[in-house]
């Protein structure tokens, strides 16, 4: 298991635990990041990603990416 951050570019990514408060968790989970979803970094660009999830592509800041575990 390991951050968003760090996974493998251009690759499908099961997210196994979201990390947070409780704030921070349902703001991810209304973003689309649910635990057994499958995201996809698209890009890393000064520690913000891009990623892919259900067919949207969301910007992240690294804190948030950090709390999502892959």
């Amino acid at each position: 298991m390991m951050p968003l951050i760090y996974a493998p570019q251009g690759e499908e990514s099961v997210i196994k635990k979201i990390g947070g408060n409780p704030e921070v968790k349902r703001h991810l989970e209304n973003l689309g990041f649910t635990p057994g979803g499958s995201v996809t970094l698209v890009s890393v660009v000064g520690g913000n990603v891009i990623v892919k999830v259900k067919e949207s592509r969301i910007a992240l800041d690294e804190a948030l990416a950090r709390k999502v575990m892959v």
